[in-house]
């Protein structure tokens, strides 16, 4: 079955303190984009990528990844991330495939964990890559006090990739657009949808997400060891 890489390149970055997205933030002469695309574009598992762009950024994401030659298409996103996912995902043109949904922020992206996520697709419907947490998570009440302490053992930070059938995840944005739900990640949408368990993972701390300003300066620093 093909597999598909959907990169998500279609955030604002607000919160990072850029002038411009973060996906055109440079690390070593490259930006996250070009960096999170040849993690993929370079892995023989991976038959074709897809991009999806913020809007006002599409000719720009298009000159960036021309060079890239399992890149089949530049889509524009929607105005979340949930929306920018469903516009990759119902951009695919085969009946069915698998699909590996990457956010461009994860630049960093190892071979190993590409690897892993298409292996765990050979014998399951979802899969997504996650690290553990070091740090006890406490979960609060709406009056901002303790509710409960889960065991830390069975706590995972979630990443990306976040892998699916195509035909799952297709089913899950429909279920989700038609009783109105609202998640921040591809796997929320199985889960609101009971469609199917999903298989984790080992992610790895490079795999870092691009958020703020200090996660910047990580970056560089994740390059460096890289290199």
């Amino acid at each position: 079955m093909k597999n598909i890489a959907l990169i998500l390149a279609s955030g604002k970055g607000e919160r990072s303190g850029l002038n411009q997205p973060k996906q055109f933030y440079e690390v070593g002469g490259k930006t996250l984009l070009e960096h999170a695309l040849t993690a993929f574009e370079n892995h023989e598992a991976i038959d074709e990528i897809i991009v999806v762009s913020h809007p006002d950024f599409l000719e720009r994401t298009k000159r960036l990844v021309s060079g890239a030659s399992k890149v089949c298409s530049v889509v524009a996103g929607g105005e979340t991330r949930q929306q920018s996912s469903y516009n990759g995902v119902f951009s695919v043109g085969d009946v069915e495939a698998n699909v590996l949904i990457h956010d461009t922020v994860r630049a960093f992206v190892s071979r190993d964990i590409i690897s892993a996520c298409v292996e765990g697709l050979k014998e399951h419907d979802a899969v997504c890559a996650a690290i553990e947490t070091p740090d006890t998570i406490l979960e609060i009440d709406e009056n901002g006090r303790i509710a409960a302490v889960p065991q830390r053992k069975l706590l995972r930070c979630a990443q990306t990739p976040q892998c699916f059938r195509l035909n799952l995840i297709r089913q899950a944005h429909n279920l989700a657009c038609r009783n109105g739900v609202s998640v921040t990640d591809d796997c929320g949408l199985i889960l609101a949808s009971k469609l199917a368990d999903i298989y984790v993972v080992a992610g790895n701390t490079d795999n870092q997400k691009i958020t703020y300003p200090r996660d910047l300066e990580l970056a560089k620093l994740i390059y460096e060891k890289k290199t």
